[in-house]
């Protein structure tokens, strides 16, 4: 194989010498009075173009063949890629490179530059793309760099770009389900800065801009004191008409049937947050429940699998959703199983090599990592082992310097960390990370509390911890590890005390769900915004988990069906305020 790559290389380099020397060239690619000497089979072979054009639309004997729109630099960039099937991509060549490639339709180059723009992608360039795509017809670079677009509003807004689209494209962003936004008061004064940047010529444009946003699930107040004496809106008659029908329509709320208008559908979340299975009621239950962050609530995921399990481990990789391990009450698992969200149905995979209940799981790099745990042998663990989906197959690994089960552990740096645990004789402090790269676990600095049942995260440039038990109480501390210098600093303590819940990071907010606060086993919901410092209460479960295993899932074909109607959330997830509050109270 490596001898047949050498020739294919050897070759390669010959011809393009050929090419290089005019030795057996039978074209002459002419751009700008620039002649470039060519072999017409190298060029049929990267591009249907250069066949027609040679085949079908030239006679045989035609020797010079001059291409128009191309640059002299870009052109040679081309014809060496035809001999050499590489070609360098950077900023300064991509859009003229990849235009010129879409010109003469050589796909390969055409991918390369779309796949380096899609590795580009950020809230400051992210539109330009979009609108270079469009220009292009790159359709699987188009669609990315829109979802990008709506996945990542709130900081795309802040941008010189965001000024700078037309009406017809912030219509197009505005009217997305998809619009991954905290709230439409932000829509709001999203679209009058938009307005503000050029009023001469957009003022014009409030009416439709503003149908635009669903003002029905801010609240009335928002709606009266801001939207309504802002003074573009007030100076407008149709707005001002069509807001009083929107307050009339609100306070109508729990009388409202069939289905909602699509200025009161709440938008479909980029991301959602899955808490699956868990100690519920006494007993492990098999139950998923999805949180949507837009509307702050939860529903329930259909689920074909009827064993339960707890203390297991959770991860999202390749669009799939694996469970590592755990309990169902009689039986240690190292049952490994894979959920496909879109069909909702189960598939065993590779077992582990042990038995693994309170086991730490996390992904790094296309593997997952299954950490320490518990086996059926009365003994806690410290070897480790990662999973390959391509390949079906779990290895093990270098083991963990201490025994850990009911750890936690997170990714960082492209490293696997892991922190705390019970060892089988005290809770832990202790701390260590392993590099894939070395196969070799080293120990940092312990954190300030013990910590079994812990929460570990990876949010905001550190390492969290969070909760536990120490061996005496359930925790509501919060510690945050810092790298670079290998230290710990406290963190706002959450707002309830507790162990053994899930952890995880969605719309740039650190969420803790459910889990053990010393008397029972609870279904609330907090998580802590970095920028606030602060920790919030979010909507609860709809029932009872501790021993949760929580991950994120990104968008999904079938991210609606996670959304419940939402007639009976309109007046109170949303916190809009009724005029008839002493209905809404009795309804």
């Amino acid at each position: 194989m490596h001898a047949k790559s050498r020739s294919h290389r050897e070759n390669t380099s010959l011809f393009n010498n050929f090419r290089l020397e005019g030795t057996f060239c039978d074209a002459i690619i002419r751009v700008q009075d620039v002649e470039f000497q060519v072999h017409k089979i190298f060029l049929c072979n990267c591009s249907s173009y250069f066949l027609a054009l040679f085949k079908n639309w030239s006679p045989s004997d035609k020797k010079v063949f001059d291409i128009s729109g191309v640059s002299p630099d870009i052109m040679e960039l081309m014809i060496e890629f035809a001999y050499t099937g590489s070609v360098s991509v950077n900023e300064d060549n991509v859009q003229e490179l990849m235009q010129a490639a879409d010109q003469l339709n050589i796909i390969d180059i055409v991918k390369a530059c779309c796949d380096f723009l899609g590795e580009q992608l950020c809230p400051e360039n992210c539109i330009g793309i979009w609108r270079f795509s469009n220009i292009t017809l790159t359709y699987g670079l188009q669609s990315k760099a829109f979802n990008f677009i709506t996945d990542h509003f709130q900081k795309v807004v802040s941008t010189e770009e965001f000024l700078q689209l037309s009406l017809e494209e912030l219509l197009d962003i505005l009217e997305k389900d998809e619009l991954n936004i905290s709230d439409e008061r932000f829509l709001f004064r999203a679209v009058t800065t938009w307005i503000h940047h050029n009023p001469e010529e957009r003022e014009k444009h409030i009416t439709v801009l503003l149908s635009k946003i669903r003002l029905v699930l801010t609240d009335t107040n928002f709606i009266r004191s801001e939207v309504m004496s802002n003074e573009l809106v007030r100076n407008n008659t149709a707005c001002m008409e069509a807001l009083e029908a929107l307050l009339d329509y609100i306070a109508g709320g729990p009388s409202i049937t069939g289905p909602l208008p699509p200025f009161a559908c709440p938008r479909l979340p980029s991301t959602i947050l899955l808490a699956i299975g868990g100690w519920s009621g006494g007993d492990p239950t098999s139950k998923i429940e999805a949180y949507n962050v837009q509307a702050n609530h939860w529903v329930n995921v259909p689920n074909n699998l009827e064993c339960p399990w707890a203390y297991h481990g959770t991860a999202f990789l390749n669009g799939c959703v694996y469970c590592v391990g755990g309990l169902d009450q009689v039986e240690y698992f190292n049952i490994v199983r894979r959920l496909d969200l879109s069909t909702y149905t189960w598939h065993e995979v590779a077992p582990m090599h042990y038995r693994r209940c309170y086991v730490s799981v996390t992904v790094l790099d296309g593997y997952i990592y299954a950490l320490g745990g518990y086996d059926d042998d009365n003994s806690r663990l410290n070897t480790a082992e990662r999973y390959k989906p391509e390949n079906n197959q779990w290895s093990l690994i270098a083991p963990m310097h201490d025994k850990r089960s009911d750890a936690s552990c997170t990714t960082f740096n492209d490293k696997v960390y892991i922190c705390g645990g019970f060892n089988g004789n005290e809770c832990l402090e202790s701390c260590e990370y392993y590099s894939p790269e070395t196969d070799q676990w080293t120990m940092i600095s312990p954190m300030s509390s013990r910590r079994s049942g812990i929460g570990i995260t990876t949010y905001a440039g550190y390492i969290y911890a969070v909760g536990g038990f120490d061996g005496n109480t359930r925790l509501q501390s919060v510690e945050a590890y810092n790298p670079c210098t290998n230290s710990w600093h406290a963190v706002p303590s959450m707002l309830n005390p507790r162990s053994n819940f899930g952890i995880e990071v969605i719309n740039d907010f650190l969420f803790a769900v459910g889990g053990f606060n010393g008397f029972t086993t609870s279904c609330d919901v907090e998580f802590f915004d970095s920028t606030a410092n602060k920790w919030y209460a979010a909507a609860s479960m709809k029932i009872l988990r501790s021993a949760v295993s929580c991950c994120v899932v990104p968008r999904l074909p079938n991210m609606a069906s996670f959304m419940e109607p939402f007639n009976d959330l309109l007046l109170y997830d949303f916190g809009i305020e009724s005029d008839e509050s002493e209905d809404s109270e009795q309804s």
